[in-house]
């Protein structure tokens, strides 16, 4: 079967809510599951790309993508995690909203951007991590995108946050791209000995229902440390309670968004044999060798 790339936006207006956390461990997670993911970093702090192991570099970013002076495939990087691409940020996208804001194709330029790689079928993910901010960048890239995944705090002002975001989508599906959905809304560093967390999970499940993620990522130490390595930290403390749930979310974010991959029918079940006394028990199939440790 044919792979169809998925192009998804991890987007929220407000900042501090663990945003590029989330984009940096849900693309790891979905690599050591043997998924091929491509990270868009388009936030001008490159955050994501420096959670990965890379450094800012001059020129390579989508902005000269944007500009027409480099083809797309220039500035996709490797990194040292199988599976696991990422096109960097840079300084220059800070700018980006000036230079850009005039351009009569402005709304539809991070799509065409994107598209010679849509089209080569090399990535069953393409994560968007955007600036948290409605600005052209980010607007455009909600017209790129298939669906978007918001990561929210489970806290009083997360719920104005939600509440903008919700409502951009609303008027890009009706104005732009009426095929543009809400992948979901997952919580990050929750603490659900909280009364307030309860009532706003509670809250947020209510009105959304199953566009809520069920896993929910705590607030971990070693979540906090893996950006200052470069390491994702499902690489770097695979079975850290932060890591556990990143690995928890890739599964289901899978779920909702099956690729290709997922499209391939399980093996015929074997007939049922009598259980011998000293079985072993049936593992999960590993993700492919790969310099990090198993995580999985």
């Amino acid at each position: 079967m044919e792979r169809r790339t998925k192009v998804i936006a991890i987007a929220n207006q407000k900042g501090g809510v663990g945003k590029t956390t989330t984009v940096v461990n849900l693309a790891a997670a979905l690599s050591a599951r043997r998924r091929t993911v491509l990270v868009v970093d388009l936030d001008p702090q490159a955050h994501a790309t420096l959670g990965m192991g890379l450094e800012k570099q001059p020129g390579i970013s989508l902005y000269p993508v944007l500009l027409g002076t480099k083809p797309i495939e220039d500035v996709i990087q490797p990194t040292k995690w199988s599976n696991l691409n990422v096109i960097p940020s840079e300084v220059d996208l800070a700018g980006a909203e000036l230079e850009f804001g005039i351009r009569e194709d402005r709304l539809t330029m991070v799509a065409a951007a994107l598209q010679p790689v849509k089209d080569s079928g090399a990535f069953d993910y393409i994560l968007l991590d955007c600036p948290p901010s409605l600005g052209i960048v980010m607007t455009s890239s909600l017209v790129a995108c298939d669906s978007v995944l918001i990561p929210i705090q489970a806290e009083f002002l997360a719920m104005d946050g939600l509440a903008l975001i919700t409502g951009s989508i609303d008027r890009i599906r009706r104005s732009v791209n009426p095929a543009l959905e809400l992948n979901g809304i997952v919580f990050t560093m929750v603490n659900l000995q909280a009364k307030l967390t309860q009532d706003v999970v509670a809250e947020v499940r209510n009105h959304f229902g199953d566009k809520v993620y069920e896993t929910m990522v705590p607030r971990n130490v070693r979540v906090s440390e893996a950006p200052s390595m470069g390491t994702p930290v499902v690489f770097l403390d695979a079975h850290s309670k932060g890591a556990e749930a990143y690995k928890a979310l890739a599964w289901e974010f899978m779920a909702k968004n099956p690729t290709r991959f997922d499209a391939v029918p399980p093996p015929p079940k074997a007939p049922a044999q009598p259980v011998q006394p000293e079985a072993t028990p049936s593992v999960e199939p590993t993700a492919e060798k790969q310099d990090e440790p198993q995580v999985l």
